[in-house]
């Protein structure tokens, strides 16, 4: 496939974050990241991304404030946070507007979900060429068993129901 862009996992991440406080960071050179992107006309024609994130293995925003929660304390303990998406399809409704649909699987939960998927630009990183991607969703906590009886706040708000799944993909061509 000429046009096929491979995912790039150095230069990926994923945040979770919750209305009024970010959850968790998880780079993509500690977690597993697999996919391409087909992009011809600078839009995109084709994707398909799957990856597996270690919850325990992100880096902490060192300026975390201790009342601040984290993704951890939405998982019960013994439990291994493990987060995957594996996406079926990919479906083109117009130049900047781009779905991708996959298999979601929290704490063992597995839901069909639907992302949003934003082509970004072009970018030249260390005289490589990137295309960069942010793929978005809400998660609602409650499918997928995270503990919705967390009585943590941030800044005297509660912790909404959903939460927001935000990649921000590499692709190298």
């Amino acid at each position: 496939m000429e046009n096929a862009w491979a995912i790039d996992s150095n230069e990926s991440d994923v945040l979770i974050k919750s209305r009024h406080s970010l959850l968790g960071y998880m780079p993509g050179n500690k977690n597993n990241f697999k996919g391409h992107v087909a992009i011809q006309n600078d839009e995109v024609e084709d994707a398909s991304i799957e990856f597996s994130l270690n919850v325990n293995d992100k880096l902490v925003n060192p300026n975390r404030e201790k009342k601040d929660i984290k993704f951890d304390d939405l998982f019960e303990e013994n439990e291994t946070p493990i987060i995957k998406f594996k996406s079926t399809s990919f479906q083109k409704i117009s130049k900047n507007l781009n779905f991708l649909k996959g298999f979601l699987t929290i704490k063992n939960i597995t839901k069909v979900v639907e992302l949003d998927t934003e082509f970004i630009g072009y970018n030249n990183y260390n005289g490589v060429q990137k295309a960069s991607f942010e793929i978005t969703g809400n998660i609602n906590r409650k499918e997928f068993g995270l503990n919705s009886n967390t009585h943590h706040q941030h800044d005297g708000h509660p912790i909404g129901k959903d939460i927001k799944l935000i990649a921000n993909l590499a692709f190298s061509h």
